[in-house]
């Protein structure tokens, strides 16, 4: 059982995302984490918020994102690299880190083992208690499992309560890659309520480009706004991590997986392969007026990792701030190309 955490008086009754996402021009940048286990003593996850917080504090980041993770066993039958623990709830480490930053955090809810009483309860309590204002629904990892709620009956269920939370959902690259039909979804989703989504881990270049690609000009010839995008990047400095990153769903091209292993330092490698599938991302889709964002995440607990996916953050921001300006500067001049 988590502490009661009401809500200041004087914090905002409304999203500040919903505002900052508005503006295509610029990207939205955020760090992605996971609420510490439940066998870490309550009194010691402020301690660690506290660690995150000191580590990133000298970044420019928009918000954080902190998700919430699921043993997802029944998506595959490969053994899980690293066992499943579970974690603190979601919404009090999102609390925590939104009162130490005193930025937006985007909370993550794995819908499955609801119904829409519980799930409606879930809100209330996040939206008065937690301070949570931005969530991202997330269905059943298999559709093995049985569902109490399914995600769609989730989304009514979020537009039917009474707070008005800004709704995020998943894009995944790798199911448009076998089923051809993602950019169908995250349309779907938008008429549902979803006003951003963000990607899994990006290891493979060419599919997050055809997604990409395929939902803009959906868009266009619907006649849609196309909603915020979010990239997210995560470095990878083991073979274990690796695995584990396959393991997530993950498409990782064998090519890149074989000079990660390779190479002498394989986080700098995959840091640097990190880079440059953003550099080709942005080259591929920049023109298409896409509102877009990034999440660096790291997905275990090493240090290296940790300090690695803070220098991804650096590296990648710098690099779609860059894209983002010249691509307004050339329409400014009404030039294809000054650079």
């Amino acid at each position: 059982m988590q502490p009661y955490m009401q809500c200041p008086a004087h914090l905002s009754q409304e999203s500040e995302l919903r505002v900052r996402y508005n503006d295509a021009t610029r990207g939205v940048y955020f760090i992605g984490t996971t609420p510490p286990k439940t066998s870490t003593a309550l009194a010691d996850v402020a301690g660690i918020a506290d660690k995150l917080v000191e580590r990133i504090q000298d970044l420019a980041f928009d918000g954080l994102i902190v998700y919430d993770i699921q043993d997802e066993g029944s998506r595959t039958s490969k053994p899980r690299p690293f066992p499943f623990k579970t974690t603190h709830d979601p919404r009090y480490y999102s609390s925590l880190l939104n009162q130490k930053t005193g930025r937006p955090v985007i909370t993550y809810k794995s819908v499955v083992q609801s119904d829409v009483g519980e799930f409606d309860h879930w809100l209330c309590e996040a939206w008065e208690q937690y301070n949570v204002r931005d969530i991202v629904l997330v269905g059943s990892p298999s559709t093995q499992n049985q569902i109490s709620l399914p995600l769609n009956q989730a989304y009514q269920a979020l537009l039917d309560n009474t707070h008005p939370f800004f709704t995020g959902g998943i894009m995944i690259a790798e199911r448009h890659a076998k089923k051809g039909n993602e950019h169908e979804r995250l349309i779907d989703k938008y008429q549902k309520g979803c006003n951003f989504f963000i990607s899994q881990a990006i290891y493979d270049t060419q599919a997050t480009i055809d997604i990409l690609t395929r939902y803009a000009l959906e868009c266009q010839s619907q006649g849609i706004k196309p909603q915020r995008i979010i990239l997210t990047f995560s470095p990878c400095g083991s073979a274990k991590t690796l695995e584990f990153i396959e393991w997530l769903g993950v498409s990782v091209p064998e090519a890149t997986s074989l000079r990660i292993l390779n190479a002498e330092n394989p986080l700098h490698e995959s840091i640097r392969m990190c880079c440059a599938s953003l550099n080709q991302i942005l080259e591929a889709v920049i023109e298409y007026d896409l509102p877009l964002g990034l999440n660096i995440e790291s997905l275990t607990n090493r240090r290296e990792e940790i300090e690695g996916s803070i220098l991804l953050y650096k590296l990648l921001r710098s690099t779609m701030d860059m894209y983002l300006a010249q691509h307004e500067f050339r329409k400014l001049q009404g030039v294809d190309k000054v650079f």
